[in-house]
Order: C-alpha cells, then sequence, then structure tokens
C-alpha cells in the first residue's frame, strides 16, 4: 500500500492521478462533463456527472497504473470551490442541480444585503465579501426557489455540502457528512478566526445549521469508501478546495509566498502566516491550509475568467481548433495592434467585485483577426494577474518584483508566462509538474498515512522547469497596463 490516489474534480472535467512512494505521477485519467446554462448568467452541473466522472477516472488511473485497487494507502480529494449542493440525507437524491462557483443568478440578494450595511459584519467573520461567487447565497437560493426544500432542510431531511463533501458522502454511503477548514472557509457561513460555522451568518441567510457538515483539518480521516465503489474499502485521508491544494502543491509554506493557478479562472493566493490580513484592496481573508488543529491564512485574488477565454475562442468565436494553438497565434500576432479583450463574460472579480459588467474588446482595426484576438486573450490573464499582484502588494505594504510560482493548464504555455512576467516587471517559476493541484490533495493524504515527508521534506523536492524573467521595456509595460486599466474602467456597472 504505497500509492495514493488522488481525486481532482473541477469545473469542466473530474480527473483522478495516481501517486507513488515517490510522489511522481503513475498515471492519469480525465472526463470532461455538460455544463448547463438555463438562463443568462446561470452555471449549474448535474450533480450524477460529478459522481460518475469521478468514480470512471479513479477506476479508469488505477487500472492504467496496473494496480490492484488495495495497493492504494488513501484518498486525496480537490474540487472546485463553492459549488453548492443538497441532497437528502436518507437517499442522497439532490433536490436542485449544483449551482456552479460561476453562478451570478444571487447578485440581486447580495446587493440588497450590501444596502443593508452587512456587508463588514460578513467580512470581518468569513473574510469574504458579500458576492454571487460564494456558497452561502446559492444554498439560500435552492432553499428558498425550490418547492418544498425549506420545510425538509427545517426537518433535518436535507444536507448542504461543496463538492468535497457530496463526493465523500456518496463515497462512504452517507457515513461521513464532512468538509474540510478550506472548503468551509468559502461557503460565506463560516468564522475562520474562531473555526466554527457562524450561526449570526447563518441566521442572516436564514440557512438551518442542522445541514452544514462537521470541518476537519486538510489532513484527517474523513471517512472510508464503500467496497462496492472501487472494490475495496480505502480511506479518504486529505481534502482542501482546488486552490488551496495547488498552494500546498507548490510548498508555499512560508509567510510571503505566492502561487498563482491558471485553470478555468486564475487564483493566486499569498500566504500570509498564522494570523489573517484584513484586505484594504478588495482582496479575500482565507484560510490556506489548515494542519493539526492551527489554520494558516492566505490572501486571495479570483480571476473568473482566464483558459475559459480560450475556451471562448475554441468554442464561441471558433477561431481557433485546439486551445494549444493559441500561443502560435499570438506569436503571429500583427504587433502594431494593441487589441485590449476584457473578458469579464460573468463580471470581473477581484479587486473590482462587479457582477454586472460584461466583456468588451477595444482597439478594434479592420486588419483585426484571429491571431490579434488570441493575442488579446492571453494578455487578458496578465493584466488582470498584474491588478491582483498590485492589491496583494499594498495590503502587504510590499514593494518590489515578487516571485510567483504558477501552475495550472494555461501555464504551460510559454508565450503566456512570458507575458505574466513582462507586465509583472518580476520572475515567474514554472515547476516540473505542473499537476500541482492533484499534487497537493496527494500530499496532504500521504503525510497523514505516513508515506510522504512532512512540509520541509516536501519542499524540498520542489523542482523547477523554467524561470521566466521580465524583458519588457518600462514605458511599454506601463503603457500596454494603462490601457487595460482604461479599458476595465470603461465597462465596470454605474
Amino acid at each position: 500500500m504505497t500509492y495514493i490516489l488522488a481525486i481532482d474534480q473541477g469545473t469542466t472535467s473530474s480527473r483522478a492521478i495516481v501517486f507513488d512512494r515517490t510522489m511522481r505521477v503513475q498515471a492519469i485519467d480525465q472526463r470532461e462533463f455538460a455544463q448547463h446554462f438555463p438562463e443568462s448568467g446561470w452555471v449549474e452541473h448535474d450533480p450524477e456527472d460529478l459522481w460518475r466522472t469521478t468514480v470512471e477516472t479513479c477506476l479508469g488511473a488505477v487500472a492504467k497504473a496496473g494496480l490492484e485497487v488495495g495497493e492504494i494507502a488513501g484518498i486525496g480529494i480537490t474540487n472546485q470551490r463553492e459549488t453548492t449542493l443538497v441532497w437528502d440525507r436518507v437517499t442522497g437524491k439532490p433536490v436542485h442541480n449544483a449551482i456552479v462557483w460561476q453562478d451570478r443568478r444571487t447578485s440581486d440578494y447580495c446587493r440588497k444585503l450590501k444596502e443593508e450595511g452587512l456587508e463588514p459584519l460578513v467580512t470581518e467573520t468569513t473574510g469574504l465579501l458579500l458576492d454571487p461567487y460564494f456558497s452561502g447565497t446559492k444554498l439560500k437560493w435552492i432553499l428558498d426557489s425550490v418547492d418544498g426544500v425549506r420545510e425538509r432542510a427545517e426537518w433535518g431531511d436535507l444536507l448542504f455540502g461543496t463538492v468535497d463533501t457530496y463526493l465523500i458522502w456518496r463515497l462512504t454511503g452517507g457515513d461521513a457528512h464532512v468538509t474540510d477548514a478550506t472548503n468551509a472557509a468559502r461557503t460565506l457561513l463560516y468564522d475562520i478566526r474562531n473555526g466554527q460555522w457562524s450561526s449570526r451568518i447563518c441566521e442572516i441567510l436564514d440557512v438551518p445549521m442542522n445541514m452544514l457538515p462537521e470541518v476537519r483539518d486538510c489532513a484527517a480521516e474523513f471517512g472510508v469508501t464503500r467496497k462496492d465503489v472501487f472494490g475495496a474499502a480505502l480511506p479518504i485521508l486529505g481534502v482542501a478546495g482546488d486552490q488551496q491544494a495547488a498552494t500546498v502543491g507548490q510548498a508555499c509554506f512560508q509567510p510571503g509566498m505566492l502561487k498563482s493557478t491558471y485553470g478555468t479562472g486564475c487564483f493566486a493566493l499569498l500566504n500570509t502566516g498564522e494570523q489573517p490580513v484584513e484586505s484594504r484592496n478588495r482582496l479575500l481573508t482565507t484560510i490556506g491550509y489548515q494542519l493539526e488543529g492551527k489554520p494558516t491564512y492566505a490572501l486571495e485574488g479570483s480571476i473568473f475568467i482566464a483558459g475559459a477565454v480560450v475556451q471562448w475562442l475554441r468554442d464561441g468565436l471558433a477561431v481557433v481548433d485546439v486551445a494549444e494553438r493559441t500561443q502560435e497565434m499570438a506569436e503571429a500576432a500583427d504587433r502594431t495592434q494593441n487589441l485590449v479583450l476584457v473578458p469579464a463574460f460573468t463580471g470581473l472579480g477581484a479587486p473590482y467585485w462587479d457582477s454586472e459588467c460584461r466583456g468588451a474588446v477595444f482597439g478594434l482595426t479592420r486588419s483585426s483577426g484571429p491571431n490579434e484576438f488570441a493575442r488579446a486573450a492571453l494578455e487578458s490573464v496578465g493584466f488582470q494577474t498584474r491588478d491582483l499582484m498590485e492589491a496583494m502588494q499594498a495590503d502587504m505594504d510590499a514593494t518590489g518584483n515578487s516571485l510567483l510560482r504558477v501552475d495550472g493548464g494555461m501555464s504551460a504555455s510559454d508565450w503566456t508566462m512570458q507575458f505574466l512576467a513582462d507586465i509583472l516587471n518580476a520572475p515567474v517559476d514554472r515547476p516540473q509538474l505542473l499537476e500541482t493541484t492533484a499534487l497537493g490533495a496527494a500530499w496532504l493524504a500521504g503525510m497523514y498515512a505516513g508515506i510522504y515527508p512532512g512540509k520541509a521534506g516536501f519542499a524540498a523536492q520542489w523542482a523547477l522547469d523554467r524561470r521566466f524573467e521580465p524583458n519588457m521595456d518600462t514605458e511599454t509595460r506601463e503603457r500596454r497596463y494603462a490601457e487595460w486599466k482604461d479599458a476595465v474602467q470603461r465597462i465596470l456597472h454605474e
């Protein structure tokens, strides 16, 4: 029993990765699933798709690795955060589709709570802002909008959870209704300073507290899978939300260390140590990870659209057949054109937090074509990251070119990472293993199982693939960023 199985349940696909005793990848299996958009700004998943693809990929990865299930010492789970599910505590049947983190249906309700002056209380307690992004208002929407659900919840018949909680409940046959501190910290319902669900905020949102899962450390006993799921009973020993798992996987264990993950969205986390730092620039204060009962806090900047802008080029505009071609298209773009694409398809996240604004393209000419759109799309990720970096530096009263560790699918693009280093005027480090989110979950489980080393030993194994050094001149850098800032100001909702 020297292998760890990592479940990486994401926004557009589920993946499973088998890691060996030396934390090397032995096999990967992945399945995409359908996205549902019932109304403008609404995003949902079928919970059965999440469950089915998770089980299929786990079995597929173990088979590809040529292993028997009994050789797996434990499971680590990382998941899309904030996505909200409610299900029957007896049958496991969901009462509604999962409402995805990108969903904006509760914008008006969040605005109402702000007008009532409740955001300072929410931020002080949870570290979050009143935004549809988080789970709490999604949960209230389900309770209020689906016939009979509120009554069933008050009777104690229903359970709430983020994706990790739902998967664990299904994997254990309903024996475990649990989550970890990082996922709890993203619900809008959790007191991150006192380490418990907030009765005051549950009262404000009218959420019955009997629906909420038990909160545990990121490395802990989360239950044991039913034998009939994988063919053997496997312990679940590690859980972290995807961005926190990536922070762990990048070995950002020291205060001041910073990582940014480029997946569907982009999420930058800065380790701030044992004390939470209150942002003055509309960043989020959150739990980076929690071990042995002690939380380590982080500042987070959340960008809703990163890799999703490339998907839009492929699936929406059909200007590229495969996402990987955007790099060569960007390289071939006309350098005399400076298109600025603001991909606010579902509003803008940090530091703007404007759920009403929508995307736009500026600087179009008759000569603008697919190559120029590809370049603008990739550049938008760099511009948005600089927004986050400047806000983080202001919150920490820091200046200079802080080192950034990157991961996620888009980090494989040399062109994008070079532009990122250029526009940040800071070095960007890409690790040899880009599967840092799954690695973080695997390390949590393997460390708890006694297979993997502790934090210091794990950090010592972090290996650099390439460092991107900035080489853009100051005048060009500041002019391009000023063009971005001007474009953003033009679309912000008044």
